[in-house]
């Protein structure tokens, strides 16, 4: 795991907003920490190291825009984004799961979606693709953007203020945070039959 503490204290509030922000809606989005960034960002700022409401002033909105972003290619793109070719950033397989849990959650998905990582990127881009009203869009993404956004960043303030010695456990604590947000997407994945088989079919052939 690379250092994210040094990340965060070298792009300073606008690197920790432009990663916000590409992880919310571009396609290069989901190879960015997101969670555990925030959780960071928001321990530096109990530290001392960034101020927390400008932390929270750049974070927040970064995320609502991000979102908006992937929303406005969703829907010029269109469905042509799945005849779309895999490639270095790109694979089918990472829409194809985003798509299977915005058909379960509907719009719900633009809330939920903040706290997996993958499906966070991609569920504005489906929005847009399927059309869904606006309003309707914008309205969730404020909520998911704020219980995300603002959220984790001040788990991150507040333990790092009110747990003395908490810096001796951030690494363990922030790979826990990485373990818990993947974990809804794999459960939701191994529930999928086709998934299922391809790891049954991949585990066999290493073992």
């Amino acid at each position: 795991m690379f250092d994210i503490i040094a990340l965060v204290k070298t792009v300073g509030y606008l690197g920790v907003a432009a990663i916000v922000f590409a992880e919310s809606g571009l396609f290069i989005g989901f190879v960015l920490p997101g969670d555990s960034l925030l959780f960071t960002a928001g321990f530096l700022a109990s530290q001392g190291f960034l101020n927390p409401l400008i932390l929270i002033a750049v974070v927040f909105p970064a995320a609502v825009l991000g979102d908006n972003f992937g929303y406005a290619f969703g829907r010029r793109v269109g469905p042509k984004i799945f005849t779309r070719e895999d490639s270095l950033l790109f694979h089918k397989e990472n829409l194809e799961r985003a798509r299977m849990f915005y058909e379960y959650y509907g719009a719900k998905t633009i809330v939920l979606a903040r706290f997996l990582p993958i499906i966070r990127t991609f569920a504005p881009i489906l929005a847009g693709v399927g059309k869904m009203r606006y309003a309707t869009f914008f309205a969730y993404n404020l909520i998911g953007g704020a219980l995300w956004g603002i959220g984790i960043t001040l788990l991150g303030y507040f333990l790092g203020a009110m747990v003395p010695g908490i810096d001796r456990y951030l690494a363990p604590i922030i790979l826990f945070i990485i373990f818990v947000s993947f974990l809804p997407t794999v459960i939701h994945i191994l529930k999928d039959r086709t998934y299922r088989t391809r790891i049954i079919a991949f585990l066999k052939k290493i073992i």
